[in-house]
């Protein structure tokens, strides 16, 4: 089983011709609402492709929350680990025609009270894999610390300090980021802090591929799948979820890396969070042709 312990959110996309500055007035092409959130895009994308997945966010209980948590249960997510005691958050989402996005997202109740209790939770049914983003540290970091028999997923998306995501560093043992943050969060050897952390760590370049430092201190380049994107909001997400699933199966993680790849790749095509997300069936076939190409 993976935990994905985090956001879940509705969120009201804005398409614009260009992401505005600050005093600009921009006229909005269309306005949409779809679902979202770290936590929940990332669970969606692993039941999708098969892994047995849980989303442990909180909402509330209103008709859109329920109705956001049916559409996860109809992916497959298992969404008895959830909290009705706060209220389903906003996020507004900018898109361009090109795909590219912006988010304003609204805080969550995911205190770290409830995650101290997703991990007793977890770990009194035998263990399994736990996701957590970057905003849980580092105060999640003596929380985990305490539970051994958890193994750690973190996006570090949301770490707004070193402290913060040295704090996840230490804890998990695979963690993912995008290039542009590991620049200003991590320096510029994030190799070095995989062997010193002893952890998997992945950054994400968007259309440019991603790279796999491990705790050996080898290094695993992959490309990124070429699509038309139409909306790349939650690519990462997709990204995170699948890796996890397919660390779950037991891949390796170079593996688990491009097949993960493959889906956020895939996902950009459409617009919204989730509706792209594909099925394990899918991403199999993209990768049988690039290998057959091979």
């Amino acid at each position: 089983m993976i935990v994905f312990c985090g956001y879940g959110n509705s969120d009201q996309t804005v398409h614009v011709p260009a992401l505005p500055g600050a005093g600009d007035r921009v006229q909005a092409l269309d306005v949409q609402r779809h679902d979202g959130g770290m936590a929940a895009n990332a669970a969606a994308a692993a039941a999708r492709t098969g892994a047995d997945a849980a989303f442990a966010g909180v909402v509330g209980t209103d008709p859109l929350s329920t109705a956001f948590l049916d559409r996860l249960a109809a992916d497959g997510v298992d969404t008895a680990w959830v909290s009705r005691d706060g209220r389903l958050t906003t996020a507004i989402v900018l898109v361009t025609p090109d795909g590219e996005r912006s988010v304003i997202s609204q805080d969550d109740d995911v205190t770290e009270e409830y995650v101290a209790q997703v991990v007793l939770r977890l770990g009194a049914a035998g263990g399994g894999w736990l996701y957590l983003d970057g905003y849980r540290f580092p105060w999640a970091g003596p929380l985990l610390a305490a539970a051994p028999n958890l193994r750690v997923v973190v996006d570090l998306d949301g770490c707004e300090r070193t402290e913060a995501a040295l704090a996840a560093l230490s804890v998990a043992e695979h963690a993912i980021i995008g290039r542009t943050q590991a620049g200003w969060l991590l320096g510029e050897d994030p190799g070095a802090l995989a062997v010193a952390h002893r952890i998997h760590l992945v950054v994400t370049d968007g259309a440019r591929g991603w790279q796999l430092y491990t705790p050996a201190g080898d290094t695993c380049t992959g490309e990124a799948l070429s699509v038309e994107a139409q909306d790349a909001t939650g690519a990462g997400d997709c990204f995170v979820g699948c890796y996890a699933a397919e660390l779950e199966r037991g891949a390796h993680p170079a593996e688990a890396a491009r097949f993960a790849s493959v889906a956020a790749g895939l996902s950009c095509r459409h617009p919204g969070a989730r509706t792209g997300q594909p099925t394990r069936a899918e991403v199999t076939a993209h990768l049988t042709k690039a290998g057959s190409a091979h």
